[in-house]
């Protein structure tokens, strides 16, 4: 059997059903046979590794624990969905305190027991914030650690398919930047309709401007809508593209959507946010976006956004003042994207 490497994959979470559809979606696609699941919960984990046993991979090493130490201890590539799931009538912010702690704790895990980590994909909401969190107490680079934004452009893309009737692979490039929650920019500029750009179907009668904001609204609470059908929040779509990220990170197929990444220059300011990124085996390399003076109006409105729940976040104590983050990682202090 051949797989991407073997190093350790850790997958933390893992007793949830992203993590454990996270694990399931590793094995499927030969990225390791190293594979580690941990999750504090140890019967519902042990529960997971069971089931997962029954499908009778071939050629995987898979354990369980629910000892931090053991399943940080060498890992070299992490995927974390390990924080506490949004309910109805919840936004993503909703979520922030809990899991600004669980992100502190994760990031200092990373630190003392796997320093040599190669790469960190964060999914747990509000996930830009959780992410940010991480890097800065893990120490790590940030093209060392990326979050979860591709499910806003994948909801776009899926939405724009649905309203032409057409196969979603004639929808190119359809994209999201900023926060992954209410205030993500929906960008237009970057897409094609069959081979024609967006921006020049907009407002007419193929596609009036009404529908247009209908379909941003639609994109925009995307993950409510899935809680509305389902009675709990999205797992599937987050697990796989997760996974495909660490893939790409491992040397795999490159991962073409944007990914949530430290950006820190002239513009933007220490924070983490969707950007149009490459993600291979040195990391995620940050492309600087450029769109219509609207999207680049919402761009802002949304880094407004992530800067005030940032702040939010060094105001409960759980993370320093922005003057003391490079004492703590040197790294945010240096020019990124």
């Amino acid at each position: 059997m051949k797989f991407l490497t073997n190093d350790k994959l850790l997958i933390s979470g893992a007793a949830g059903m992203i993590g454990s559809n996270m694990a399931q979606t590793a094995m499927m696609m030969h990225l390791t046979p190293n594979i580690c699941i941990y999750d504090p919960y140890a019967k519902g984990l042990e529960g997971v590794y069971e089931e997962l046993m029954h499908c009778a991979f071939e050629g995987v090493n898979l354990t369980f624990t629910n000892d931090i130490e053991t399943a940080f201890t060498g890992a070299k590539y992490i995927v974390s969905s390990g924080g506490a799931p949004r309910k109805a009538g919840m936004t993503r912010e909703d979520l922030l305190k809990g899991n600004a702690q669980i992100a502190e704790e994760f990031g200092k895990n990373v630190r003392k027991y796997c320093p040599d980590v190669k790469h960190v994909v964060v999914v747990f909401n509000p996930a830009d914030i959780t992410g940010l969190i991480t890097l800065l107490y893990s120490g790590l680079k940030p093209s060392q650690v990326s979050t979860l934004a591709a499910l806003d452009s994948t909801r776009l893309r899926s939405e724009l398919s649905r309203y032409f009737g057409i196969s979603p692979d004639e929808v190119i490039n359809s994209r999201t930047y900023g926060g992954h929650g209410e205030q993500m920019a929906v960008f237009a500029s970057t897409t094609e309709i069959d081979g024609k750009p967006l921006t020049e179907i907009i407002g007419t009668e193929r596609l009036p401007e009404k529908d247009w904001e209908e379909i941003k609204l639609r994109v925009i609470q995307g993950g409510k809508n899935i809680i509305d059908l389902r009675g709990r929040s999205s797992f599937q779509s987050p697990a796989y593209l997760s996974i495909r990220m660490i893939a790409a990170a491992m040397g795999g197929e490159p991962f073409k959507w944007p990914v949530g990444t430290y950006v820190n220059n002239t513009r933007f300011s220490h924070i983490m946010m969707a950007m149009e990124t490459e993600v291979g085996k040195d990391g995620t390399i940050c492309i600087p976006v450029k769109g219509t003076p609207q999207e680049e109006k919402e761009l802002e409105e949304s880094y407004k956004h992530l800067c005030k729940l940032r702040d939010e976040v060094i105001y409960l104590g759980i993370m320093p003042p922005i003057a003391e983050w490079g004492k703590l990682n040197p790294a945010l202090d240096k020019p990124s994207c």
